[in-house]
């Protein structure tokens, strides 16, 4: 029987995600690539952004670790797809978390991971 903590893990979204992630891959030739990883839990994320006229029109992302950390970065991809950097840029872990039906308080880092790498890569596109 699931506790009441990991019940947010069986949510609808939170298993679409999952069982389908979006945008999962490599890119050749991304305008930014980043790696992030959490020391605490061993979760890491790639993710790849190419970039048009301001508005990111592919994102790829490879995630090694826990269900949920897999789930949030596809989210993130979603998100983030077919937006201005500017939206992006409005991308948060609690957003993230929000979107795949609420996140325990022990998994919230996996929404925390993914909006570290879209920040990162953001910069690295503005710099």
């Amino acid at each position: 029987m699931p506790t009441k903590d990991n019940a947010n893990l069986r949510s609808p979204e939170f298993i679409d995600h999952l069982t389908n992630p979006r945008n999962a891959g490599e890119m050749e030739n991304p305008d930014a690539f980043v790696e992030v990883s959490n020391p605490v839990c061993g979760d890491e994320l790639q993710l790849s952004l190419k970039v048009e006229d301001g508005r990111i029109t592919d994102v790829r992302f490879k995630a090694y670790g826990c269900a949920a950390a897999l789930a949030a970065s596809s989210l993130l991809t979603e998100l983030a797809k077919g937006k201005t950097v500017e939206e992006v840029r409005g991308i948060t872990a609690q957003g993230i978390a929000e979107g795949l039906g609420g996140l325990p308080k022990h998994k919230i880092h996996a929404g925390d991971l993914a909006e570290d790498a879209i920040n990162e890569a953001l910069d690295q596109l503005e710099t």
